[in-house]
């Protein structure tokens, strides 16, 4: 996709367009001026043969020539990935009652732990991870570093609680990624969040005050909503069911420019941390693509021109 680094350098278009107009404008008085001539066997024998469409071509490739240099000017871009050298991802993992739901074997939370895992030993060992658990309130079980084992010993560990703080679990990782001092000169690490959640949000802020935290701290979250519509649990005797809030992490996501998964299964869960692993090792960055605009441009006068002088012996 293109986008403008400058892009109220987009008014330059505008006489380009008057000069287009003009131009079809005066072609349109040309020709009504040619009809006063009412010997049109006259005016045959004095006029040259013409050029027909031909003579409108090294006007027309000359005006696209000056649309496209009135583009560049608005420094025109696309956005490419750049691979991160270093990171900080703080993984956010659900632990609220519904995670005991078995509609993904052995059970979400079991699921979810094996996962979790895989995705903390394919994980560059350059970046900083740290681990939140969240139900009722959230917590840091490993602040960011570079010690995986601390990580995998703390997944096995995670333990049900009741409610969900979702927002309380977006704050918790940004107050851990505060925490992570500067690299000497290349400063603090750009972060990243993977939470995993399967309900709807109980207890604590929104996730509409979390995506607005992230998004102010620059920190994209993504999130995987874990677990199908037909998940139950026995809570008290009875059997309630616990399906799956995929709009508000899918919301969450999309405000602060993350990515959004769905996982109804160990293995898609193990699918999804894959990708998720590929995904945050990058950033977007612009790439400003002016120099193809400029040269594009230089092409069409050289064909204005040319085309020009073959066709009429003379320039524009």
């Amino acid at each position: 996709m293109i986008r403008f680094l400058q892009p109220w350098w987009l008014l330059a278009v505008l006489p380009v367009l008057a000069l287009a107009a003009l131009y079809v404008w005066r072609q349109l008085h040309r020709r009504a001026y040619a009809m006063r001539f009412t010997n049109v066997d006259l005016l045959r024998t004095l006029a040259p043969k013409g050029l027909g469409w031909r003579r409108h071509v090294p006007a027309t490739a000359f005006l696209l020539c000056l649309l496209v240099l009135a583009t560049a000017l608005a420094r025109p871009s696309v956005d490419t990935r750049e691979p991160l050298e270093r990171a900080t991802v703080m993984l956010a993992i659900d632990v609220s009652l519904s995670m005991q739901a078995d509609d993904v074997a052995p059970n979400r939370l079991e699921a979810a732990q094996e996962a979790a895992k895989q995705f903390v030993g394919e994980l560059p060992e350059s970046y900083n991870l740290g681990l939140v658990s969240f139900a009722k309130s959230a917590n840091v079980l490993v602040p960011p570093g570079k010690d995986r084992d601390a990580v995998t010993s703390a997944i096995d560990g995670l333990v049900l609680a009741e409610a969900t703080a979702t927002g309380e679990a977006v704050f918790t990782c940004l107050e851990a990624i505060r925490s992570v001092p500067a690299d000497g000169a290349a400063g603090i690490p750009p972060a990243r969040i993977v939470l995993l959640s399967d309900g709807y949000r109980t207890s604590g802020r929104s996730v509409e005050e979390a995506a607005a935290a992230a998004q102010a701290a620059n920190v994209p979250v993504s999130t995987i909503a874990f677990g199908t519509d037909s998940g139950q649990v026995d809570i008290g005797g009875q059997l309630q069911r616990v399906p799956v809030d995929r709009l508000a992490l899918a919301d969450l996501a999309e405000a602060t420019e993350g990515y959004f998964y769905e996982a109804a299964s160990v293995t898609e869960l193990k699918q999804v941390y894959q990708d998720m692993g590929s995904s945050i090792g990058f950033r977007t960055e612009p790439r400003e693509v002016t120099q193809w605009y400029a040269g594009v441009a230089l092409l069409l006068a050289l064909c204005a021109g040319a085309l020009n002088l073959l066709w009429s012996s003379r320039m524009l």
